[in-house]
């Protein structure tokens, strides 16, 4: 699957950008919501959703959640409409981690947790019976456009094979640096869900470079 990120589309086209992702067969999109705080930027928020899923109800809202504040901004991406949130573990204690998502598999959502590249797989052990998806992070959480760090596919196959092991079911995403090429050697390594920003969306042909990347991933 491929999870187009709209950080790195034209804001002021972005229901066309997104229209023409929906046409060429993308059915969810990664929403990256980033607070000024835990990462040193600003993005979207939950007003965003609630439009995205106006416009595009069949389609999912993948919120990538990079906030050390899920208190103020959890309930109000479930009240948006978000199919599924996803919470990094460097952002608070694995007590608040645990208690949101059980929050969110009572309110319907679907969960995932984020790891960092310098954060250990191992911390799967911990979490493995409450998510429906892992996504790693192949760069550091903050800016768009940014290379696939070296050494991420060693670490995409640590974790499908201790997932293998804990839960088989849990899919693993990728997000950072994805392109043709990084994201054939991320599904060789185990990795089976694909947020591509620039790529996708800084290229002109939405439509053509969603098809090329769809080949490529046959």
């Amino acid at each position: 699957m491929i999870a187009p990120s709209i950080l790195n589309a034209d804001n002021l086209n972005l229901k066309n950008g997104i229209k023409k992702a929906v046409e060429a067969g993308i059915s969810r999109f990664h929403i990256d919501i980033m607070d000024g705080h835990f990462v040193p930027n600003l993005s979207f928020g939950p007003e965003l959703v609630s439009d995205f899923k106006r416009e595009f109800p069949m389609t999912d809202a993948e919120i990538h959640l990079m906030s050390d504040a899920p208190k103020v901004l959890v309930p109000e991406f479930v009240k948006a409409g978000a199919d599924l949130i996803e919470i990094h573990y460097e952002a608070m204690s694995e007590e608040e981690v645990n208690y949101w998502f059980d929050y969110l598999k009572s309110n319907g959502v679907k969960t995932g947790l984020v790891l960092n590249p310098d954060t250990p797989v191992e911390v799967l052990k911990r979490f493995y019976s409450k998510i429906d998806q892992v996504l790693l992070m192949t760069v550091y959480p903050g800016f768009g456009g940014q290379k696939f760090l070296e050494g991420s596919d060693e670490k995409i196959s640590r974790t499908r094979e201790l997932l293998d092991q804990l839960n088989p079911k849990i899919k693993i995403e990728v997000d950072g640096g994805i392109n043709g090429e990084t994201a054939l050697i991320a599904k060789n390594a185990g990795a089976e869900i694909f947020v591509a920003g620039s790529y996708i969306f800084g290229s002109g042909d939405i439509g053509a470079q969603v098809n090329k990347l769809s080949e490529i991933l046959k």
